[in-house]
């Protein structure tokens, strides 16, 4: 299903009138004219920048002409990079379509190219005074040069291989010095072109990064079980391309993959698919805290991938809102180097991308931990559910494109069978009421359906694609009515579900909340699955996949999820490697 962004529901809601958080610029304005007021708001507190709020209704012409991507490089070349904004189109009652640029309170003082700053007093664009102009927030620590950094610190070999990633960039053709200095790594300092830390962490010599930033070491350990105990370990201080070339080769030295047949084509199901990992890793090396004499420790275990990284998540992001999040950057500098490179997004998609390739496999999301001063991010690999696989890439041909949201949604139906309105929201880490124009799409497009009425609403996948995924149709039951029918309003019966049979005795005295599974349901529940998993584990001295899958008549990710979080929860311990292979015996 795809959503137009012209279409969507403005976070704004009702459009905010001008002043100190909101600017209203009319149709004739460029796109260099909005960029110096976004970047003045950005120096003052922050806000939104709408264009086109006094369109008349009906007119030739709204913001609509205006495209994005021309704000957005605007932006990017007045800001030198340092400013990322979020740009979308609204649509006005009357039809016509605002566009609004949200912009983040930036971290410090942005300065324009010539040297001149501008922030906004709630009704015009004024100077700002150098005394006014200091920093307010820490340097970016990647951005400085060490005392005794100089050229010699570079290696060759490791330059010749930016040049070759940057080949697309403007500065590809010129010599090495000025290459490394349109990137922003070398700056004039004592009389001398001198090396940043970005440059040494990009392209540094052994010796200069054991000098200047030991902690940019990587620690790779591989365990044969899921046990704590390593077999093998690579300690690797080496320039970030170098880091990530080395251990994709350590990662794929022991991945394997599955193919899964789509009519003609094949789909090559990785354990650890490379473009996540590599996705992962670089968010890592990227944002990871370098003031921290901590290293960055990646395990590869036969069921998932940890990624620990020290520092934690940038300020104001958590698990709970990394994918909806105004984009951070710890360390501007380098992270802008990458992005001129072609190694990352500028526009702070990674994790997007992470979590629509493992959806599209049948796969569980990225899974965050955080702790104070670091954040773990673990890739789970083992058991995918091919039927979802094939039926996505199905779709994809009907539909052109799954969003993320509908593919959020989707899955999580898939594993769990069923869920309210409040957990998806949690799942799309959106708040609630951002929730139903997504899920009247996908029920108009036959994806999902509603069960139950009133507060015990929640949703399924609809029959059609149950089918598509091998699994039998669910009964339709209709909660009914309340007793008191005088305060309750009717609900109206979606056009695609027969309409529910009348009462024939009085209503019990939850009939407001759907039952979780149908009486007539084809299979037990979540919590019942895990009551006949440590029956066969207590009956038989242990269960593996496949017993529970035969018992509960799941899918072999179901049955793999259900035992890890057995494992997780201290009552069973897993023997052996892989999914199907592997056996569960209670813990004493």
């Amino acid at each position: 299903m795809t959503l137009d962004a012209t279409d969507a529901i403005s976070p704004l809601g009702v459009l905010p009138p001008p002043g100190p958080t909101c600017i209203h610029l009319p149709l004739d304005v460029t796109p260099e004219g909005l960029a110096r007021h976004a970047v003045g708001l950005a120096n003052a507190r922050g806000g939104t920048v709408l264009v086109g709020v006094d369109a008349v209704s009906g007119s030739a012409r709204d913001a609509g002409e205006l495209h994005p991507l021309m704000i957005t490089h605007a932006i990017f070349e007045l800001s030198g990079g340092r400013l990322t904004v979020n740009v979308q189109h609204h649509r006005l009652p009357g039809g016509a379509r605002v566009l609004a640029v949200f912009v983040p309170h930036a971290p410090y003082v942005l300065a324009a190219p010539d040297g001149s700053v501008i922030t906004w007093d709630g009704a015009h664009l004024v100077p700002v005074t150098p005394g006014e102009a200091e920093p307010v927030a820490d340097q970016d620590f990647t951005a400085t040069v060490p005392p005794d950094a100089s050229l010699a610190d570079l290696d060759p070999a490791e330059v010749a291989r930016l040049r070759g990633l940057g080949r697309r960039a403007s500065a590809a053709n010129l010599p090495d010095l000025d290459f490394l200095r349109e990137l922003g790594l070398l700056i004039p300092s004592g009389g001398a072109l001198r090396p940043t830390l970005a440059a040494i962490l990009l392209a540094g010599t052994p010796a200069a990064l054991r000098a200047h930033v030991p902690q940019s070491e990587v620690c790779f350990y591989h365990h044969q079980t899921t046990d704590v105990e390593f077999q093998f370990r690579e300690d690797l201080l080496r320039p970030i391309p170098a880091l990530l070339t080395r251990l994709a080769e350590l990662i794929q030295a022991r991945n394997r993959f599955t193919p899964v047949q789509v009519g003609l084509f094949r789909i090559e199901v990785w354990d650890q698919d490379e473009v996540v990992y590599r996705e992962a890793l670089l968010n890592a090396l990227t944002h990871r805290d370098y003031t921290l004499r901590d290293a960055v420790h990646v395990h590869h275990f036969p069921d998932r991938l940890e990624i620990m990284n020290p520092g934690g998540l940038p300020g104001g992001i958590t698990p709970g809102n990394i994918l909806r999040h105004q984009p951070k950057r710890r360390n501007p500098l380098l992270a802008e180097s990458l992005a001129r490179l072609g190694l990352v997004e500028r526009a702070g998609v990674g994790v997007d991308k992470m979590y629509s390739l493992m959806l599209r496999h049948g796969k569980e999301p990225p899974e965050y931990t955080t702790y104070p001063d670091s954040v773990t991010l673990a890739l789970h690999s083992p058991g995918f559910d091919a039927e979802f696989v094939r039926f996505v890439a199905r779709k994809q041909e009907d539909m052109q494109t799954l969003s993320l949201d509908v593919l959020i949604v989707l899955s999580l139906l898939a594993r769990e069978g069923e869920a309210t309105r409040a957990a998806l929201a949690r799942a799309l880490q959106l708040p609630e009421d951002r929730t139903p124009r997504l899920l009247r799409g996908m029920e108009e497009h036959g994806l999902i359906r509603r069960a139950g009425v009133g507060r015990g609403i929640a949703y399924v996948l609809s029959d059609e694609v149950r089918g598509a995924l091998g699994r039998p149709a669910l009964p339709v039951v209709e909660a009914a009515a309340p007793a008191s029918a005088a305060v309750v309003a009717p609900v109206a019966v979606p056009a695609t579900l027969p309409a529910a049979p009348e009462p024939v005795q009085p209503a019990p005295p939850k009939v407001a909340r759907a039952p979780r599974r149908p009486a007539d349901s084809s299979g037990p529940n979540a919590a019942e699955v895990r009551a006949i998993a440590l029956a066969l584990a207590r009956e038989h001295g242990r269960v593996r996949n496949v017993d529970l899958r035969g018992a509960c008549g799941i899918t072999t990710q179901q049955a793999w999820r259900t035992l890890r979080r057995l494992v997780r929860d201290g009552l069973l311990r897993k023997l052996g490697t892989g999914t199907r292979d592997a056996a569960y015996e209670l813990l004493s």
